[in-house]
């Protein structure tokens, strides 16, 4: 029997805005996942500990800081130490159009702008998780 998509939704640095993640999560909760919220003010050490711990298959990060050109490979780089190749991290917030391209040409998965259908976040991670998972 498969189990069910797990997903870590984190707020990383000192951003104190969370309403958009808590939405996130009820969505993908919603949509059959299972969610872990980090809460607020994670390191992206934190973060990569709590996928560790918790299993996951992606990892989305909730940026509004302006801080997402130093927390998305820091994060990347902790995931490449740990050996987490399988986990997909995504995310969204306050990012340049630009910027979401650099970030993706690092090896991050799509990144969703402030008023993204939530539906379409949620199949996303779906059809990534069931073309990546290693069971």
């Amino acid at each position: 029997m498969k189990r069910p998509i797990r997903v870590l939704i984190a707020k990383v640095g000192l951003d104190g805005h969370d309403r958009g993640a808590k939405v996130i999560a009820a969505s993908l909760r919603d949509a059959g996942m299972e969610v872990i919220y980090t809460g607020l003010r994670q390191s992206p050490e934190n973060v990569v500990q709590a996928a560790l711990q918790e299993d996951v298959d992606a990892i989305g990060v909730s940026i509004l800081s302006g801080a997402h050109m130093t927390v998305f490979p820091r994060i990347l780089k902790l995931m490449k130490e740990k050996d987490l190749n399988n986990v997909l991290l995504t995310g969204g917030g306050i990012i340049p159009p630009d910027d979401m391209i650099k970030l993706q040409e690092m090896g991050v998965g799509k990144l969703f702008a402030p008023g993204t259908d939530t539906r379409n976040i949620a199949s996303y991670i779906v059809d990534w998780v069931e073309k990546y998972r290693q069971y």
